[in-house]
């Protein structure tokens, strides 16, 4: 029976609380170059299993198999089809906490990469009911099939898995006893005495804690909120608000949508706050506030008002010049969010660095700005071959529309470069990208000067430079939304870079989850370019 799904990862992020495991959200991930890869994960639950995983669409295809995957081909051993599993799981090795979906320890007992044998699509030969493969792991090798015999009583379906007789079957090979992690060396034992260590291939052995979970504003919360006269007190998360002028029209509408108004501000930043709060926590604010409406001229702000609460944390900037900001503002509750929206802070711009190495950023930006001329098709264009030029250097970028008529792509990495290295090798990325189509960029910094076409702006890797916030509101009429995407959506029709609003980005979320989740803990050292 066919299994594929509108969202192959919604079962799996039903499953497990991701303030609690230290397991991947993930997402539907690019076909990577080279064979697809496999992941065998020595995994005691409730009880002892192996779960076998394979690389197709962009997702781990996932069978438990109690006795194991063998190299023996006398044995025929049950297999149960779970749910896909993102990317990120293949090398996952760690503890599961005791209470959530498949609580206990974890291991990489085997991985490596296969191949199709007989068929020529995976997705269809899985759902066909019988997939032949060629497995080529650091303890598995060879001929390996999978096949379908029924559907058991709880749905799932079951399968049998075996392999052949080729020369890398062993007679009486049992996987028990081959028991040590083939990333880490270390048993299922070891991993369950060091509940509080993570390893993965690229940075190893590393220390791990709860990931941190914000709050958003509460039904009840935000029935208080609907239920305020045009001003009031409001309390969210334990703090009150005064707030004001809840009626006034901040948003134009647009396209028949209805205009928005300051409520709808503060409604949708105190309700988006679990997944736009992890990408500004421990960075300073600039802000761009619009406190008479977007309509109306707007001005930035860094330094933090006198007038701001004591618990809005504040940090201040020791190596200010003469008539810099000091003090500036840092975001860490749904309660600020809406402080801020109350305030006309329409736009949220965090630091690309964390306090307190404010000196390092920990995202290098490519920022694809059109012109006047620029056409939506040359920007994904320019997009794409963004892309492509990652994908090159094994770099991993996530794309964002910006709510206006950008694209950015934001790419993690390792605080260890300078604001000046981060910005050249930016540079040189989209100097290269610019080769390519000449016709459609332009090098040039002075609007006038371009012609009308697109620039690559690299100048934003700079200290107190800043794109807008994933997720942040966009200072236009319709109150559209800065949205991350997946680099698939690329090739949608319908896609804009403003086609989300503060009252679609709730759906968008349901239908296809928070995207920009697995960059706020990615890292990754950049690649040089010469």
């Amino acid at each position: 029976m066919a299994r594929q799904q509108s969202e192959p990862l919604s079962v799996y992020r039903a499953k497990p609380d991701f303030a609690r495991t230290p397991e991947p959200a993930g997402v539907v991930a690019e076909r990577a170059a080279g064979l697809p890869r496999f992941v065998v994960q020595r995994h005691r639950a409730r009880s002892l299993h192996y779960d076998f995983r394979l690389e197709i669409d962009g997702v781990l295809v996932s069978w438990a198999v109690p006795k194991g995957i063998t190299l023996d081909p006398g044995a025929r051993h049950l297999a149960v089809h779970v749910e896909d599993h993102p990317i990120e799981y293949l090398d996952f090795e760690g503890v599961i906490p005791s209470g959530e979906y498949g609580g206990g320890d974890v291991i990489v007992w085997d991985i490596g990469t296969w191949e199709l044998h007989r068929d020529d699509d995976a997705r269809a030969a899985v759902e066909a009911g019988e997939i032949h493969l060629e497995l080529y792991g650091e303890k598995l090798r060879g001929r390996i099939v999978l096949v379908r015999t029924s559907r058991g009583r709880n749905g799932k379906e079951q399968w049998l898995v075996l392999h052949k007789r080729d020369d890398a079957a062993i007679e009486d090979w049992d996987p028990e006893e081959h028991p040590r992690s083939v990333l880490s060396g270390r048993t299922n034992d070891e991993v369950k005495a060091s509940p509080d260590r993570l390893w993965t291939r690229e940075h190893g052995e590393v220390a791990v804690s709860a990931p941190t979970a914000f709050a958003g504003a509460t039904d009840d919360e935000l029935a208080a909120l609907d239920d305020l006269g045009t001003k009031g007190t409001w309390e969210i998360g334990g703090r009150e608000l005064a707030l004001t002028n809840l009626d006034k029209v901040l948003f134009p509408q647009r396209d028949g949508d209805g205009a928005a108004t300051k409520r709808d501000l503060i409604r949708y930043y105190a309700s988006i706050a679990p997944v736009l709060l992890p990408h500004l926590v421990d960075r300073p604010l600039n802000l761009h506030r619009y406190p008479d409406g977007v309509d109306r001229k707007g001005f930035w702000q860094k330094q933090a008002p006198s007038y701001t609460p004591e618990w809005i944390p504040r940090w201040r900037n020791e190596d200010a010049g003469e008539g810099e900001s000091e003090t500036y503002l840092v975001a860490d509750s749904a309660a600020t969010l809406a402080w801020l929206a109350n305030h006309g802070a329409v736009e949220l711009h965090p630091w690309t660095s964390r306090i307190p190495d404010v000196r390092h950023p920990t995202y290098a930006l490519v920022d694809i700005d059109p012109g006047p001329d620029t056409t939506w098709d040359q920007l994904v264009t320019l997009a794409r071959l963004h892309r492509t030029a990652l994908d090159h250097l094994g770099v991993r970028g996530y794309p964002k529309t910006s709510g206006q008529r950008g694209i950015q792509v934001w790419i993690p990495i390792e605080p260890v470069m300078t604001f000046d290295e981060t910005r050249a090798w930016v540079e040189r990325l989209s100097r290269a990208v610019a080769r390519v189509v000449p016709d459609v960029v332009s090098d040039q910094w002075e609007k006038r000067s371009r012609g009308g076409r697109a620039r690559l702006d690299y100048t934003q890797n700079a200290i107190n430079k800043t794109l807008v916030a994933p997720y942040s509101v966009r200072a236009a009429p319709g109150a559209p939304v800065s949205m991350p995407i997946g680099w698939k959506e690329l090739d949608d029709t319908d896609l804009r870079s403003d086609r989300w609003t503060l009252r679609t980005a709730a759906a968008r979320l349901a239908e296809v989850g928070d995207l920009a989740a697995p960059m706020v803990s990615d890292r990754q050292l950049l690649t040089e370019l010469v």
